[in-house]
């Protein structure tokens, strides 16, 4: 008989959006008239920008003639589009990487959970805490995390706080691990790292031989020119360091899908006789054999956000987005949450009131505001006692939300 993958069962029942999508419908079910306004999930409002939707008008038309028609693209993606990552988002920062270095895909969270199938499951991890779930999810079903305890940590995997009292900078282990996850700007936190602080985390892989899973989705929303938008702005860290990107926040493409990874030569892993193993063409074998590429039009679109009419456009989105996030930490504060993130980020992390957690929290504000936000435990146990707000509602939706929870506190 076929035997289930049991390390699947030790999941919780639903991902966490899941969950608060359960909770928020049953409350609509019980009150059908009232209007929710979510500034919970990640989820973008804002239309495509004009450049983007040119450019899949046009790649349409082109499948629609013989001459134009593509079937099965590259499983690294288009010459096209992999050139323009490396002229735009790297050449600009003093960065040089190689064409085959930079992998298409259809999004950052595929990869950010897919990647770890390029280590033993025996392998330790390490996570900034709190932190986005899938990359403790995708370890658990391979069986690398180990089992779940009553705090809600699991046995296998490092936590390194990051909160109000170490500045939300999470300490340097003191033992070595073998893989860490870094997330900056931070989701949850909204929080960033500077460049000084990245050089101790390059400099700690380099010493214990640790590779580090750099997840840089949230690197446009940065504000400040002091901070690094690419981990390979460290020198070092193409030995040590593969880096994600996406593009669903960037321009709006959470129903495009579209991002890329950057897998240095450089970066290698042991096997256990010592020979070190250049992990480029081990991840280019694994999207042959497992991902068909991503499709031609969402392709060329991510190649309209760096011409010039498109990078104007974009900026006034992320713009947008940036003015919600400093309206809701100025508002948040004044009604007196302790608020972090919101100024490199497009998310608000908030204390909860001393005598709320954070499900309790989120409940209170649904059936009290109808207005929803994430309970910041579900990004870890560090999270307990937090809530995140996210920036990417409209103008309008936002006042109102912000206005709902100024007559709810009253």
């Amino acid at each position: 008989m076929a035997l289930v993958n049991d390390h699947f069962l030790k999941l919780p029942n639903n991902y966490l959006f899941a969950d608060i999508a359960k909770k928020v419908n049953a409350f609509k079910a019980m009150h059908p008239k009232v209007d929710v306004i979510s500034l919970g999930i990640g989820d973008v409002t804002q239309p495509l920008a004009p450049a983007v939707i040119e450019a899949i008008h046009k790649a349409a038309d082109e499948m629609a003639t013989q001459q134009g028609f593509r079937g099965y693209g590259p499983e690294q993606g288009y010459d096209f589009l992999r050139d323009a990552i490396l002229k735009n988002d790297f050449l600009p920062r003093g960065i040089h990487l190689d064409r085959d270095e930079v992998f298409i895909n259809d999004g950052a969270k595929s990869d950010t959970g897919n990647i770890q199938e390029l280590v033993r499951w025996d392998n330790s991890i390490g996570v900034t805490d709190p932190i986005y779930p899938v990359y403790i999810d995708s370890n658990v079903m391979i069986g690398r995390a180990g089992w779940k305890g009553d705090d809600g940590r699991w046995s296998n995997v490092m936590y390194m706080p990051c909160n109000a009292e170490n500045g939300f900078v999470p300490k340097i282990p003191d033992r070595r691990v073998d893989v860490i996850y870094l997330c900056y700007p931070n989701n949850p936190t909204g929080t960033v790292i500077s460049k000084d602080e990245l050089r101790k985390w390059v400099n700690y892989a380099l010493k214990n031989d640790t590779l580090i899973f750099y997840d840089a989705a949230y690197q446009a929303y940065i504000q400040d020119d002091k901070i690094p938008h690419s981990i390979y702005e460290i020198r070092g860290a193409r030995k040590c360091a593969i880096e994600f990107h996406s593009y669903s926040k960037t321009a709006g493409f959470t129903g495009v899908r579209c991002g890329y990874t950057i897998v240095p030569k450089d970066v290698t892993a042991a096997t256990l006789t010592g020979e070190r193993i250049p992990l480029n063409p081990l991840w280019n074998r694994r999207q042959c054999t497992k991902f068909n590429g991503t499709s031609y039009i969402s392709q060329r679109a991510a190649e309209a956000i760096y011409t010039p009419e498109g990078k104007v456009q974009i900026k006034e989105t992320i713009d947008y987005y940036m003015q919600n996030a400093k309206k809701m930490l100025t508002t948040l504060r004044s009604l007196g949450f302790e608020c972090y993130g919101g100024e490199n980020a497009p998310y608000i992390w908030a204390k909860t009131p001393e005598t709320s957690g954070s499900w309790q929290f989120f409940e209170e504000m649904l059936y009290g505001a109808h207005v929803v936000c994430t309970p910041g435990v579900g990004f870890g146990p560090a999270g307990e006692g937090y809530v995140r707000f996210t920036a990417f509602g409209s103008h309008e939706k936002t006042d109102e939300a912000l206005d709902r929870i100024r007559q709810w506190l009253k």
